[in-house]
Order: C-alpha cells, then structure tokens, then sequence
C-alpha cells in the first residue's frame, strides 16, 4: 500500500482498545494510530508509553473538533457509548469502526447503517473471531466438503470464573448492554451467521449463576437455519470443565476442536503481529481432528493442521476499503442481523419460548 499513513483516531483505551485495537491498527500497513481518547490518566500514560507519538486527548469532542486531521475513528469504548459516538463520527465526516455489539438493538445498527450511506462513509464492525485459528479452518473444511452436508454445529466460548470482576461488563443495568449474551454471544452468534446463513427460529436459556453477579453469565442459544443447519450455541463463565469449541457434525464427518485461538493471549502478553512469523498458529497437539464413527477423545478420525489466525486482516480490509474501494469487511447490515437473533434469544429466554424471525 503506497501513499500517507490514513490517520486513525481511536475512542476508549480499556480492554478493546490497549489490548485489541491499538495494536492491530499500529501493525496494519496503511494505517498510523494518531490520537487515542481516554479520561483516565493512567491510560494516557500507557497510551504514550507504548505508542510515543500518539496524541492523547481526554474526550471525545476533542477529536471530533478536528476531524479534518483523521481519516478514520475507531470505537472501542463501553457499550452503551457506541451508538452515540459513532453518530457523532459519521456526522463529522468520518468514516468508523465500532467493536462489537455495534449497538444495543438490531433499529439502532440498521439506523447507523442509513446514516453511514447517506453520508457516504465506511462504518464497519469490529468481529475479529470471523479471523480465529479454528473458525478460519472450519471454514475451509466445509468449502473444501470433508464434513459434507453440515447437520449440526455447536459452538462454545466457555470460562471458569466463579468469581464476579465487576465493571460494567457484568452490569444488570439494561442501559450498559452487559453480560454474555451481547458480549460472547456476539462472536458465536456472527460466527454461525457467516458460516450457514440466516436464522429462522431462536431458542434460549439464561441464567445468572454467580453469587453477586447481576447480568447473565450462564447462556445457551438454539438456532434454525434456513439452510436447514442448527446451532447450538454456548457462553458461559459458568463452566468447571470446558467443553469442545467447535463440535461440527456433517453426513460425511464431524470436525472437533479444543482450545482458544492464541492471537488473544498474545495480545494480552504485549507480542505484536508483524514481530513474529509464528503469529496466530498453534501447536500440533491442539490440531482439531476430523473423522466419523469415533470419538477424537479415543484417537478417533485425524488431525487437521490449523490454519493460522489473522485479526490482522481486519485491519488490512479496512484500510483497503478506504483506499480502494474494496469490500467492508464486517457491514453494520451484518451485525444487524445477528443483533436480531440476540434480541430475540433475550425474548426467548424470558418468556421461555421459541421466538420466529
């Protein structure tokens, strides 16, 4: 990519920002981070410490004052802020990236979006797990056709936290758009979205489990695919024995895989794409298997190299789609309609039914 760096202003520097956003949007040819928005001043200090000539400022306004010196705005604050400063981004004239959810209901994604195309501006949603080691492999096995037609596919981003943090993550406040329904959910729910087409009909459970906790933090989604697949869909922080992530069962064979994709716990550790020609694989012994008749647990069916994970790739897109032209790489239609399937998955689970999309 050839000419001036597009000059990235990125809103909210707590988990999202320092540990995703900042650092991917630093290693993305094309792209240069120019200014980072947080209030808080330990923030700004890790902020200038890990990127030297970043410019700080303490609110949002701030950056929207001078819009003309950006070329991008990037959301990575709490949830219940999306909405708000993506509008005031659009209106300002810049094109933006919001971290999942992009909204708190599927209107408000769809209104965004509206916005978005009058304006004529990118608005892209950050769904980095559509970049996971294992979804990328998955993906390829079911176009390649080693699963055959795929029946079945459950999915589970499962953790072990007994213990409540707090924040507003974990907030009962309707306003904060908490719990793992919006937060996990959103990964698993995109996830089965991309891989076999619209929902038709949700079914839920939520529970809250913790001592002290007040948003759902133990939830199971069901989903009937046009395409005749079901999903089965697990976030919980509930889980003393994690299950498989990927569970994928088809009418030639069923693909199995254990364990998270790295890029996170790389990211949290301070490694740095570009730094490492390993980035985003894993060992051999953490390869998913694929066979039939057999549990993989006993040896059965054979070990699939996993395909590396590349969040880096959102990045590059995004910045392609603003140079170039090229395609979004995650519409606000797109998670608009997997905010339609979290809205009806909360309806279901509250009024113990199956809800129709």
């Amino acid at each position: 990519m050839t000419g001036t760096p597009l000059r990235v202003g990125l809103v909210g520097y707590g988990l999202a920002g320092s540990v995703f956003h900042a650092p991917l949007i630093a290693a993305t040819e094309g792209l240069t981070l120019d200014t980072v928005v947080t209030s808080n001043p330990e923030r700004q200090a890790q902020a200038r410490a890990e990127f030297p000539d970043v410019r700080v400022a303490a609110a949002p306004d701030e950056l929207f004052a001078r819009a003309d010196e950006l070329d991008l705005v990037v959301v990575a604050s709490p949830n219940k802020t999306h909405v708000p400063l993506a509008t005031a981004a659009l209106k300002a004239g810049l094109p933006v990236v919001v971290d999942k959810p992009i909204a708190g209901t599927a209107a408000e994604a769809r209104d965004l979006a509206s916005l978005a195309e009058e304006r004529g501006l990118l608005l892209s949603v950050f769904q980095n797990r559509r970049w996971d080691n294992d979804f990328l492999t998955l993906r390829a096995l079911i176009a390649e056709g080693e699963l055959g037609d795929v029946w079945r596919f459950e999915s589970r981003f499962e953790r072990w936290r007994p213990r409540p943090k707090g924040g507003w993550r974990e907030s009962g406040d309707p306003a904060e758009i908490g719990g793992l329904l919006y937060d996990l959910g959103s990964h698993v729910v995109d996830q089965a979205l991309v891989l076999f087409g619209p929902a038709t009909a949700v079914y839920a459970e939520s529970d809250v489990r913790r001592p002290g906790a007040e948003a759902d933090d133990d939830t199971f989604i069901a989903l009937t695919h046009a395409s005749g697949v079901r999903s089965h869909l697990y976030v919980s922080a509930t889980t003393a024995q994690l299950g498989p992530r990927f569970r994928v069962l088809g009418s030639r064979a069923g693909y199995v895989k254990y364990g998270l994709d790295p890029q996170e716990s790389a990211l949290r550790e301070g490694r740095r794409p570009g730094t490492a020609p390993d980035w985003g694989t894993e060992s051999e012994e953490l390869w998913g298997r694929l066979g039939a008749g057999e549990s993989p647990v006993t040896g059965g069916g054979r070990p699939v190299p996993t395909l590396p994970g590349d969040y880096p790739a959102y990045y590059a897109a995004v910045a392609a789609a603003l140079r170039d032209g090229a395609p979004n790489p995650v519409t606000a239609l797109e998670a608009a309609a997997a905010l339609d399937v979290l809205e009806a998955a909360r309806r279901s689970a509250r009024d113990r039914v199956e809800v129709t999309l």
